[in-house]
């Protein structure tokens, strides 16, 4: 454990082999990352029955839950998934909204696919629906991918979907007939080749229809047209970082190009867009303190806590020697209700730093203070992702369940305006950081967190501008596939 602080979903690598016998309730899985008896190969069918899934799920818990006390219990013959027997036990934690999803089962093949290849097979957009207008819009799009070369970007909005101009189904109707799903069956599966024809609208009001395949695309962390960028605010200048997901590893390696940028100009202030991050790898978010902490070599970044009986897998994180890291002396942090885990890390673990010299713009952020080990069964492509630590800054505090608007010395609210790219000092959550960074008032975030409100508005217009966060929501399957857990309303 000391040595493997990989992720917020990648702490622990505990396996099990099961060949001919699979996983027990009675015994708890080796840690370290052994294997059991039999050293692999083809397991039984026994070995790998639903049962003997749920056991090994159930053995994980009993030992590594980060809530002892929070486990319900639950006869495995009364689900029929590994997934409903999790979601039965952890129900307590949930009700206190202390794992609010994040115990989970995934395929080992998956997640370590997109973790090693940085890479997704669809269009390389990330969708979000208005709850209320049953509208889909697309918040942000990768570069290297089909749908960005057909045209669609921050603000477009897809109104019809088909398999081909015949049959265009309007978005608004698949709404009526089938709800979030039935958007979501009809942009087809997340496999390369699948085509579909969009009909879709930019913010300027043109209309466009596209026949558009899926290919496999990188998932970019830090944009090429955006992601670091040096803004100029009455003759200041001010570093903008827009990083979109922890989870790639090689996040690091243009972390570090872009403060590299930073440095080389001079810039002690600085915005950090986390407004969709949902997390990822913890060594990225250290990686990323570390580029903050010039002159706090060896200081507290932040502390790791598991239960009680595996308090001896602590560990303490400090910060360590980046040749591009800077000092600075105040951020800014963008965030909304997508904003979690790694990047809610990253901010509290800057609070005892710079205390009132840092604000939380936007909205208030998810609110998940906790994180995920992974324990592998490899014989049966199974992960259970389970909570099983708490991250804590070096003041011990970590408490912000609700959000991280609840531990931030200073909030300022504002919308998230998808009329306007990433990197524009007009953009709505950017204009709010520069105002902070400025000097200049703005108006607290609220509990409930949240945008801004405005009148004489068109729909269209309060959507765009991100004028009721609440009501904006990812668009995502029922079943997410890893890269869309990492990234929701990712297609």
């Amino acid at each position: 454990m000391k040595s493997a602080r990989l992720a917020l979903s990648l702490l622990l690598s505990v396996s099990l082999v099961a060949c001919g016998g699979g996983g027990s309730s009675s015994s708890a899985p080796p840690t370290g990352g052994g294997g059991g008896a039999g050293g692999g190969g083809t397991p039984t069918p026994a070995a790998c029955s639903l049962r003997a899934q749920q056991d090994f799920a159930d053995s994980v818990l009993n030992e590594w839950y980060l809530f002892p006390d929070l486990l319900a219990p639950a006869n495995p013959a009364s689900f029929n998934s590994v997934q409903s027997f999790l979601d039965a036990r952890v129900a307590p934690a949930r009700a206190q909204n202390r794992d609010r999803g994040f115990t989970f089962a995934t395929s080992i093949a998956e997640e370590n696919a997109l973790i090693n290849s940085g890479s997704s097979a669809g269009f390389g957009i990330r969708l979000f629906y208005d709850t209320a207008a049953r509208r889909v819009f697309v918040q942000e799009a990768y570069e290297g991918a089909s749908g960005f070369g057909a045209g669609l970007d921050r603000g477009s909005e897809i109104t019809a979907i088909g398999t081909s101009s015949a049959d265009l189904q309007t978005v608004s109707s698949l709404f009526a007939n089938g709800g979030v799903q039935a958007v979501v069956n009809a942009l087809g599966p997340s496999t390369a080749g699948t085509t579909r024809v969009l009909r879709f609208t930019q913010p300027g009001g043109a209309v466009i229809e596209r026949s558009i395949t899926k290919t496999d695309f990188p998932l970019d962390p830090v944009s090429d047209r955006y992601g670091a960028v040096v803004l100029n605010d009455g003759g200041k200048r001010v570093g903008y970082i827009n990083l979109r997901t922890f989870i790639i590893a090689d996040a690091a390696t243009q972390l570090r190009a872009a403060y590299g940028q930073f440095a080389a100009q001079g810039v002690t202030e600085l915005i950090i867009d986390l407004r969709y991050n949902g997390g990822g790898l913890v060594s990225v978010a250290d990686t990323m303190g570390d580029l903050m902490g010039a002159g706090r070599t060896g200081q507290v970044w932040s502390r790791t806590v598991l239960r009680p009986s595996k308090a001896a897998e602590n560990e303490t994180r400090l910060f360590r020697p980046e040749p591009n890291a800077i000092a600075p002396t105040k951020v800014a942090v963008i965030t909304t209700g997508s904003s979690a885990s790694a990047s809610e890390l990253v901010t509290n673990s800057l609070i005892p730093y710079l205390g009132t010299n840092m604000a939380l713009v936007g909205a208030n952020s998810f609110g998940k203070p906790v994180g995920q080990g992974g324990f592998d069964l490899p014989a049966c492509d199974l992960r259970v992702r389970a909570v099983a630590f708490q991250t804590v800054n070096a003041n011990n505090q970590g408490e912000y369940y609700t959000g991280l608007a609840s531990v931030v010395p200073n909030t300022c609210r504002a919308g998230d305006d998808i009329s306007r790219s990433f990197g524009d000092p007009r953009e709505a959550s950017i204009a709010a950081a520069l105002d902070f960074l400025g000097g200049r008032a703005c108006t607290p975030i609220t509990a409930g967190g949240g945008g801004t409100t405005a009148g004489g508005l068109t729909e269209g217009q309060r959507i765009r501008q991100g004028l009721d966060l609440p009501e904006r929501q990812p668009l995502q399957p029922d079943r997410p596939n890893a890269a869309q857990r990492e990234l929701p309303g990712l297609f």
